[in-house]
């Protein structure tokens, strides 16, 4: 699961190409399916939305909330991907993008009525 925070006018004008892009860093560095796609935008008012400064009205806020056991070299790998892909493809630097990653082992989900360690999954998680 990924949300995505930014200025509603910004985050609004490019939230289905970001999605696209985030999807494509997903798939290209964990090997997740297509059909894997989880994303919540949270487009916030400037004045909800304070930010460090040297950052443009650009700045994005990405957490990716996933099941723990990808190696630290892959979850490294991805925000590299990231930082590049949105500069590459979005126009928005890596000065302006925040990504954290939280971990939560298998059996701390649920989904489709079971828990996560109970899942059969379509893709690793020890990548």
């Amino acid at each position: 699961m990924i949300t995505i925070y930014g200025i509603d006018y910004n985050l609004n004008a490019i939230k289905a190409q970001m999605s696209d892009v985030l999807h494509g860093c997903m798939i290209n560095t964990l090997g997740l399916p297509e059909d894997k796609r989880a994303q919540r935008f949270v487009p916030l008012d400037k004045s909800n939305f304070y930010y460090p400064g040297g950052r443009s009205d650009k700045y994005t806020v990405i957490e990716i909330s996933m099941i723990a056991g990808r190696t630290e070299e892959t979850k490294k790998k991805l925000i590299k991907a990231i930082f590049k892909s949105f500069a590459e493809e979005l126009a928005i630097t890596p000065v302006d993008v925040e990504i954290t990653i939280f971990e939560q082992p298998s059996h701390c989900w649920g989904f489709r009525g079971i828990t996560g360690d109970e899942a059969v999954l379509n893709y690793k998680i020890n990548v």
